[in-house]
């Protein structure tokens, strides 16, 4: 099993920046690919970006190109979510996911998911 704790949300001003952590502890061989999605209220969940055990290549959605930046440590066996440039539009609980495939994970096909942090953009 494996498990994924989110934390860094939180309240900002459009134009401002948070950065997203994703803890992953027990199996986490299992786990080379991980990535986050986010949800807004009344909407789908939508892809954000995804990063393989290596760190390269990654992967971006459209809505968030330029903004945001995925990265990984691997010794904390942890990846990270750097948001800037943040709007109201990127409102939304920012969920974590991991899985065995970069492919499975960007599908929204991730074999474990963290609870997800808030993240609020105010205009």
């Amino acid at each position: 099993q494996v498990q994924l704790v989110e934390s860094g949300g939180g309240l900002v001003q459009a134009g401002g920046s948070l950065r997203l952590s994703c803890a992953a502890s027990g199996r986490t061989f299992s786990i080379p690919a991980m990535g986050w999605f986010r949800q807004a209220p009344g909407k789908e969940r939508e892809f954000v970006a995804a990063i393989n055990w290596g760190g390269i290549p990654t992967y971006q959605s459209d809505s968030v190109k330029g903004r945001f930046t995925i990265s990984r440590d691997n010794a904390k066996n942890t990846v990270y979510l750097q948001m800037n440039s943040l709007k109201p539009e990127d409102t939304a609980v920012y969920h974590c996911a991991a899985g065995s495939t970069i492919s499975a994970v960007r599908g929204g096909r991730g074999d474990y998911w963290g609870q997800g942090t808030q993240v609020t953009v105010s205009s």
